[in-house]
């Protein structure tokens, strides 16, 4: 069965991507309210509607994330975030996470949730991780016109909608460079801007060691930044989760971090 639905959420992803792909970069801003996406919103709700009368497993449309409900401010939480995936190290990233009952938050770049990788996605779903736009191709946002920033985040946007009929409310701007121009486009979408406040530097020093000790040196109410795009990242988070937890420490999605408290569209957070 997870095979089937991974091959059907391949098929709408490749629509979706096609139709992503025809329209210009420079253009105007596209709404992303799916009922008010035009052409391209209609092609990917009928394309999901044929996936669900197929019997395929994925979330409704309307579906989002649904946090669970942990009370973070007496729990010690720590949001563990990946940025730039899906990529080839992310299935292993899953498996440390799930042999933790771990929950993680992963910044999506459109461009890369392809038909190879479109089944990772759906497993982030199916086992309660959070979905974020980190743009479509890493972007450094302010550089951009207001219309190609729109674009950045609405073509991510639609093909993770394509493939999971999931509607992200968090976005991660590029390098974590962000502007007003940035905070009106994305308080307008909906989406809430998540820095960190916990950077690893695994980017920079590709050393499962280091990376671990520096991830294990959060706090309570910590975010802390990752790459599931490095293979030393992912070597590096089974000592992570192992250590945290030996302190206590829960693991939550960002959503889940905020609690009652959710953060809202535009605004900047950096921890709880």
């Amino acid at each position: 069965m997870r095979g089937t639905r991974v091959r059907s959420a391949a098929m709408v992803l490749a629509a979706a991507l096609a139709l992503t792909s025809c329209g210009d970069a420079g253009a105007p801003p596209v709404d992303l309210t799916p009922p008010a996406l035009g052409i391209e919103g209609r092609a990917l709700a009928v394309a999901l509607s044929a996936q669900q009368t197929d019997g395929v497993g994925t979330r409704s449309p309307s579906a989002g994330f649904r946090p669970r409900a942990i009370d973070c401010s007496r729990l010690k939480c720590v949001a563990l975030t990946f940025d730039d995936g899906p990529g080839e190290y992310t299935g292993r990233l899953l498996d440390a996470l799930a042999a933790y009952r771990a929950k993680a938050t992963f910044f999506l770049v459109g461009q890369m949730v392809t038909r190879e990788r479109v089944g990772d996605v759906l497993r982030m779903v199916a086992e309660g991780h959070e979905l974020g736009n980190h743009s479509w191709d890493h972007a450094l946002l302010p550089a951009l016109p207001p219309s190609r920033i729109d674009a950045e985040l609405a073509r991510t946007m639609r093909v993770v909608y394509a493939a999971t009929g999931v509607r992200v409310r968090l976005m991660r701007p590029p390098y974590g460079s962000t502007d007003r121009r940035v905070a009106r486009i994305t308080r307008r979408e909906g989406l809430a801007q998540i820095l960190w406040n916990h950077d690893t530097f695994d980017w920079r020093d590709r050393d499962p060691e280091l990376i671990a000790r520096r991830a294990v040196r959060a706090r309570p109410g910590s975010i802390v930044l990752m790459h599931d795009i490095h293979k030393t990242t992912v070597q590096a988070v089974p000592h992570i989760l192992a250590r945290l937890h030996e302190r206590g420490f829960v693991f939550v999605t960002v959503s889940e971090l905020f609690g009652r408290h959710q953060p809202a569209p535009g605004r900047r957070y950096s921890q709880r």
